[in-house]
C-alpha cells in the first residue's frame, strides 16, 4: 500500500527548499552587518574623524610629490607656487589676481566626483582619480573634470614642542582651508580630520593651456 503525506505535512523537497532560505537569510544578514561595521568611521582619537599630530619632519620638501597618510585619509603637500615645478605651478588667473600658494595643506583623499579614492601618479606629476578620470595639481585644484570642485581640505595646526598653537589656516569667505606657513619654532602639526572644508569651484586648470579633453 502507498504511503502518503499527512495532512499539513510537508515533503522532503519542501523542508530542504525552507532549510536553504533559512542559511541565506541568516548569510545576507551576517554579511550586511560586516559590510556596516566596515563602512562605518569609528570617530575616536587617531583615527579618521580625529585629530592627528604628527612631526614636522615627516614633511615632503617643497612642491615635491606629497607624503600620504592612510590612517586620517589624507595627503600632505608643501606648496610654493613661486618656486614652480611640473607638480605646482602658478596658473593664470592666479597669476592675474596677484594669488601666491604657500604653506603645508591636509588634503582629503577623495575625489570630489563621486567619491572615488585617487592617488598620487608620479609619471603624470599630478592626482588621479582612477574611476572617472578627474586629475588635479599638487594642492588639490582641478586640472581636469568631471570633477566638480577642487579637492576638500581639513583644518591644520602649528604647534611647538609644548603642544602651543602658534598658527591655524586661514580660510577663505567660503570656509575653504588655505595653506598654512609654518611659523618658526614649529615642530609638529595637528590635521583635525572631523574639520573637513568643500573646495571650491575653481576653473579647470587645462583650460588655460588649452589641452582639455
Amino acid at each position: 500500500m502507498a504511503v502518503t503525506a499527512s495532512a499539513g505535512g510537508i515533503s522532503r523537497r519542501e523542508f530542504l527548499y525552507y532549510i536553504w532560505g533559512a542559511s541565506m537569510a541568516v548569510f545576507t544578514a551576517e554579511f550586511t552587518g560586516l559590510m556596516i561595521w566596515f563602512m562605518l568611521p569609528r570617530f575616536r582619537e587617531g583615527e579618521f574623524g580625529g585629530t592627528f599630530t604628527l612631526p614636522i619632519d615627516i614633511l615632503p620638501d617643497i612642491n615635491a610629490e606629497p607624503a600620504d597618510y592612510p590612517d586620517g585619509r589624507f595627503w600632505l603637500s608643501n606648496l610654493d607656487s613661486n618656486q614652480p615645478n611640473d607638480r605646482m605651478w602658478q596658473a593664470q588667473d592666479e597669476e592675474e589676481d596677484g594669488i601666491t600658494i604657500r604653506g603645508v595643506a591636509a588634503i582629503y583623499k577623495v575625489c570630489t566626483h563621486l567619491g572615488c579614492i585617487y592617488s598620487w601618479t608620479a609619471a603624470n606629476n599630478r592626482f588621479e582619480c582612477p574611476c572617472h578620470g578627474s586629475k588635479y595639481r599638487l594642492d588639490g585644484r582641478r586640472i581636469e573634470s568631471p570633477a566638480p570642485r577642487t579637492l576638500d581640505r581639513f583644518n591644520l595646526e602649528a604647534l611647538d614642542a609644548e603642544g602651543n598653537v602658534l598658527a591655524s589656516a586661514e580660510q577663505t569667505e567660503e570656509g575653504f582651508f588655505q595653506a598654512l606657513v609654518l611659523p618658526d619654532g614649529t615642530t609638529h602639526i595637528r590635521v583635525d580630520t572631523g574639520d573637513k572644508q568643500d573646495g571650491p569651484q575653481q576653473d579647470l586648470l587645462c583650460d588655460f593651456a588649452g589641452n582639455c579633453p
